[in-house]
């Protein structure tokens, strides 16, 4: 509540917002649950360190990485190929925001997807808030699946539920929202009058995804939707933008015929080659390439034998689990793993460093644009170690669990709150497979006690999850980091939160329905 407050109502910047919010967590756990001073401190410190790699150490490669193309002119021409397949900004978010985000979603996750296709949009001429808007709402069709499946395995691990069985009841649920959240990004643009100018074009981005994710998540395997619905999604309204065109184009109002007032960024029409084209898109096909390769086990295994793991001392083991629903009491294990070589933002720093010669940038300008972009990140990257540090304390106090306990007791109405349980767990933790990890095993115990398949209620946390993802502090901070909003966190969360509510609502409601009344559709 004190969160919302602070960035919704009061409009801290979020490096504040987060930093006093993690003090009054810590207060919290100390004085009303008993929780040691020393643990606390230690738990705060070690999901500080957890926001510092890998989550942020993705979101300054990627950053990086745009800067590039920015630095060296290639963006111009990056600019000019999207307007050349569209110059209605409604199509080039559907394009951007929505299908190529969710393909990086399915490579790569945590802050990948929302960092890049940001930039992206503000290079290409969109508001800041917008793009960082547009791009948190896009990403939720993708991220019950996230990176090449984690989300999905981890509930699986987690429940002793066959990773089979949950993979295709998100793929009976997710659909339906993948669907719908092409045409809610073109309604908040432009009103339902825009939505239907170019609803063909909506209805092709969103059908062609959904029916990928549906067959794929049900008949292949949790590990690869995100990246077949997201490439199908991409060719098929690319190719379709090539025959079909809307009658208006849709422009922004501080744009004039067709070119922003700002010249810095206009869209220009100039004409490229196919060699100038591709070349100034080395780095975003690079940024692919490595990160397929990255996520490709074989390797992956390889580039792990470099990584670093040790137990935190003094808190390793030291706090044990005991709920009324957990039969056994388990210690919490606190290992911090730096898998410097395996991570995802090591793979983009590569993509960066083959880009520097593919584009032609001079070494010494090459590290002083990556010390640049270090430093314009310092504030968003406290704010990630921040939330990273509540959501440690939340879990480790025992907090996160007695408002899991708390949705439990709705008794009938349990599915409808599964998928909010699932919410709250992105909302606190930031990542669909941390909330699967937090309240999986809870979502299976509910469903048992009060006769429902846990089948559902398991998917429905990843469903429900995906809806908390563009509220999560951690989202907002990549956000405003990537679109240069720094300090604007409040302004941006309370764009969001309305679209989180209503969408996490949706997805209650469809839970409950196939819990009661549609239950063929339970695997």
């Amino acid at each position: 509540i004190y969160f919302l407050w602070a960035l919704a109502i009061k409009r801290m910047k979020g490096h504040i917002a987060g930093i006093t919010t993690v003090i009054l967590s810590i207060l919290i756990a100390i004085i009303v649950y008993g929780m040691p001073v020393k643990l606390a401190l230690l738990t705060t410190g070690f999901g500080a360190m957890y926001g510092i790699f890998p989550i942020s150490w993705i979101i300054i490669t990627a950053v990086f990485l745009y800067k590039i193309t920015v630095k060296t002119g290639q963006f111009d021409i990056i600019r000019s190929s999207v307007v050349t397949i569209t110059e209605d900004r409604r199509l080039q978010a559907l394009l951007i925001a929505f299908s190529f985000g969710a393909f990086l979603e399915g490579a790569a996750g945590f802050g990948t997807p929302v960092a890049i296709s940001a930039a992206l949009l503000v290079g290409l001429g969109f508001e800041p808030l917008y793009a960082a808007g547009l791009a948190l709402i896009a990403n939720t069709a993708p991220v019950a699946f996230g990176a090449i499946g984690v989300p999905i395995i981890v509930a699986a691990n987690t429940t002793g539920i066959d990773v089979m069985a949950i993979s295709q009841m998100v793929g009976r649920q997710l659909p339906f929202l993948s669907f719908f959240v092409p045409f809610w990004l073109i309604f908040i643009m432009s009103g339902w009058k825009g939505a239907k100018e170019v609803m063909p074009a909506i209805l092709v981005s969103g059908g062609s995804f959904a029916l990928a994710q549906y067959f794929t998540s049900n008949f292949i395997g949790p590990e690869l939707p995100d990246i077949t619905s997201a490439l199908f999604s991409l060719f098929a309204t690319a190719l379709f933008l090539k025959v079909w065109k809307p009658k208006n184009i849709f422009r922004f109002s501080n744009e004039e015929k067709g070119r922003l007032l700002n010249p810095s960024v206009a869209a220009g029409k100039e004409t490229y080659t196919t060699r100038q084209i591709v070349k100034a898109w080395s780095s975003f096909l690079l940024l692919t390439g490595f990160i397929i390769i990255w996520g490709i086990p074989s390797i992956k295994d390889v580039l792990s034998l470099s990584n670093i793991q040790f137990n935190i001392p003094g808190l390793h083991e030291a706090v044990i689990k005991t709920t009324p629903i957990v039969t056994q009491d388990t210690p919490y294990a606190a290992t911090f793993k730096f898998d410097w070589l395996a991570a995802a933002g090591t793979a983009i720093l590569f993509a960066a460093l083959v880009s520097k010669f593919v584009v032609g940038m001079k070494f010494g300008d090459w590290i002083k644009t990556f010390g640049e972009t270090v430093k314009e990140l310092i504030f968003p990257l406290i704010t990630i170690a921040s939330v990273l540090g509540l959501a440690y304390v939340y879990n480790y106090s025992g907090m996160s669990a007695t408002l899991g306990l708390a949705l439990s007791k709705t008794g009938h109405l349990f599915p409808f709150f599964a998928p909010i349980l699932g919410w709250l767990g992105v909302f606190l933790t930031g990542s669909d497979t941390s909330a699967n990890a937090l309240f999986g095993n809870l979502q299976k115990i509910t469903a048992n006690q009060i006769g429902v398949d846990p089948i559902l209620t398991v998917a429905a946390n990843s469903s429900g999850g995906v809806t908390g993802k563009m509220i999560s502090p951690q989202s907002i901070a990549v956000a405003t980091a990537s679109t240069g909003l720094i300090g604007k966190e409040g302004d941006l969360f309370r764009f969001t939160l309305k679209h989180s509510v209503m969408f996490v609502i949706i997805v209650g409601i469809m839970t409950y329905i196939q819990a009661y009344f549609l239950t063929w559709m339970i695997p």
